[in-house]
Order: C-alpha cells, then sequence, then structure tokens
C-alpha cells in the first residue's frame, strides 16, 4: 500500500475513524491509478468518489464538532476548505496536463500528506475532547 492506514490515526469515534480509513483506501487507488498510468476515465472516477466522499466526511465531522460546542471548529473547518481547494486543483491540473510525475508528487503532497497531517494532529485533538466530554 503506497499510504499505509495506521492504528495510531484512530481518534476514537468510529464512524470517523471508518470515514478515515476508506479515504486512505481511495488515496491508495487514485494514486495507483496515477502511478500505473491508467486512463484518464479511471483517474477521474477515482477523484470523483474521493472528492465527493471527503466532502461529505468533512461536513459529518463538522456537524459532531458543532453539536457539542467544540472550540476549534473555525479552524478546523478552515483546513478542510484548504483541502477541498487543493483537491480542485489538482484535479483541474490533470484534466488539463495528465498524470505527469509532477501530479503524482503534488499529489501524495496535497492529499495524502496533508490527511496523515490533519488526522494525526487536528482531528486527534478532536477526539481527545470528545473522550473528555463523555
Amino acid at each position: 500500500m503506497l499510504f499505509p492506514w495506521d492504528m495510531n490515526l484512530e481518534i476514537g469515534n468510529d464512524v470517523i475513524d471508518d470515514q478515515h480509513k476508506e479515504i486512505f483506501s481511495r488515496a491508495n487507488k487514485l494514486l495507483s491509478a496515477m502511478a500505473d498510468g491508467k486512463g484518464r476515465e479511471e483517474v477521474d472516477k477515482v477523484v470523483a468518489f474521493l472528492t465527493n466522499y471527503v466532502v461529505n466526511h468533512f461536513s459529518e465531522e463538522e456537524s459532531l464538532m458543532s453539536r457539542h460546542c467544540y472550540s476549534d471548529y473555525s479552524r478546523h473547518k478552515n483546513q478542510h476548505a484548504q483541502f477541498i481547494n487543493n483537491v480542485s486543483r489538482l484535479k483541474m491540473e490533470f484534466e488539463t496536463q495528465g498524470a505527469t510525475s509532477d501530479l503524482v508528487i503534488q499529489t501524495k503532497k496535497h492529499v495524502c500528506n496533508w490527511l496523515r497531517d490533519h488526522i494525526s494532529k487536528t482531528d486527534k485533538a478532536f477526539g481527545t475532547f470528545l473522550k473528555n466530554k463523555s
């Protein structure tokens, strides 16, 4: 697996953790499709799924934060918006230039590394907050 899930990334909420695992799985499919030079249709399909899934996931996460009056909600939501913008930019680059080596590197940086960093820090902090509220 190009972008392995790590149990240390679990935040303690089964729904959110399962969604994070699915995002990792789809990010791996995207990287594999791009690295293997798969056709535009295959990459488009994975990017479309990943984009929609992440938007839904972020919406659920933000709703949970709002319901629990999470103090870092605004910053967290802004990070989600930045990620969606990065994915949109990468998708446009793919549509105009194809799966170049630079795009594969940028995808790993702006999708995979961002997700790992966001989950390990920002989402873990939210998970701790939820545990302390219980």
